[in-house]
């Protein structure tokens, strides 16, 4: 049986409510009806894989006839109750402050500039002042205008993120982006995609928000590098399957190198151990997704030969996420709520360090609301290890 949980409202209108009841329809039907009466004009879900997804789907078509909506199944969710799971998380957007135009994103294994440049157009076209063109954010110092950004979510397992985003980012111009990819409770199977009456797989969804409120994107890690280096000798690109490092069966340099066991390797190691990729001076993580019986590694990011990965130490999960979002908190002079991104490897670190509980005390405090990710988007980059997200500020905190 399921406990209840009680809905939560904000400053700028956002109800959030959660369920885990263990029927999808009746979990629904709970949120359903802690929500009547409000004046709901766009509905976010995050649920998890354990749910079918296309009860899911009808049951949102049942309970929210004519209010759109997106989501997709997620590894974890953060609800009202902070960090759970087997559990649905709804967030219900007001129709007086915010202004939402969403589109899906299908056939992502063939998803391309065209697509993408008419998907945008499309959802430019509930904003008839932005223009047809890339639009351009408005300035933050400027309190008359508007918050404009995006939110994407990806099918986890479709392997063309970093594709995908650039098309998209390109045909936004300066909106910034914000996301995750879909999980499926680290079976690795199949993620869906929720909008509008639909469960779909190998598609994602773009939605263009625009807000009176403050807001600010952020992203952050807990991994710093360290000496340690490793060469991707062999790779299956297109895959993102590594077969060998410095010329090694990849499994046994990678555990060897970690003082790990190469025959007990799991996503809780990976998650303890992560690798690096340095970009334009800055560190971000190529996470592994699993062992493969042949000794490769399987990796959520775009991998290819000759790139050098770095082996990361982790600092303190908590103590640099309560840094993180004290520093946001001050930045936009309060927060009323934010949308997170949060990969599932954090998550299980998190457990294999027993910080589970200090992290889900701190989304409560900062109002963090999301799912953890197979992969965590910010502006046209593709992440992975790492929490993102939009802080939504307190009224008159511009």
């Amino acid at each position: 049986m399921g406990h209840p949980q009680a809905p939560l409202q904000f400053e700028c209108g956002i109800r959030v409510v959660g369920s885990n009841l263990p029927d999808a329809r009746q979990a629904l039907n709970e949120i359903a009806d802690a929500l009547a009466g409000e004046a709901v004009g766009f509905v976010l879900i995050y649920a998890s894989s354990r749910y079918q997804a296309d009860d899911v789907a009808a049951g949102l078509v049942e309970r929210f006839p004519d209010i759109p909506f997106a989501g997709c199944t997620t590894s974890g969710e953060i609800g009202t109750l902070g960090i759970t799971e087997a559990s649905i998380v709804v967030m219900a957007f007001p129709t007086s402050d915010f202004t939402i135009a969403s589109a899906l994103l299908p056939d992502l294994d063939h998803f391309g500039v065209e697509e993408g440049t008419r998907v945008v157009r499309r959802v430019l076209a509930s904003f008839p002042d932005l223009g047809e063109g890339p639009v351009i954010a408005p300035d933050e110092d400027d309190e008359s205008r508007d918050s404009l950004f995006a939110l994407t979510l990806l099918d986890g397992l479709c392997k063309r993120e970093e594709i995908v985003l650039a098309t998209l980012q390109r045909a936004l111009g300066d909106v910034p982006v914000i996301g995750g990819s879909a999980g499926d409770d680290l079976a690795f199977e199949r993620t869906h995609i929720f909008h509008d009456g639909q469960a779909v797989t190998n598609a994602g969804v773009l939605l263009l928000i625009r807000t009176r409120h403050p807001v600010q994107l952020f992203k952050a890690d807990n991994f710093e590098p360290t000496n340690l280096k490793f060469v991707v000798t062999e790779c299956d690109a297109e895959r993102r399957i590594v077969k060998e490092l410095d010329a090694e069966v990849a499994a046994l340099a990678y555990a060897e190198a970690m003082g790990i066991e190469a025959n007990g390797l799991t996503p809780m190691s990976f998650a303890a151990h992560p690798v690096l990729v340095r970009v334009g001076g800055e560190y971000y993580c190529r996470s592994i997704q699993k062992l493969n019986p042949d000794g490769s590694l399987q990796f959520f990011c775009a991998i290819e030969n000759g790139v050098v990965l770095t082996a990361g130490r982790a600092r303190d999960l908590a103590a640099s996420l309560e840094e993180t979002l004290a520093g946001i908190e001050a930045s936009l002079g309060g927060i009323d709520l934010v949308l997170g991104f949060d990969c599932v490897l954090r998550r299980l670190d998190a457990e294999h360090r027993q910080a589970l509980r200090a992290m889900s005390d701190i989304y409560r405090r900062y109002r963090v609301f999301g799912f953890n990710t197979y992969g965590e988007q910010y502006k046209a980059m593709h992440l992975n290890q790492t929490f993102t997200g939009i802080a939504i500020g307190r009224s008159g905190a511009r």
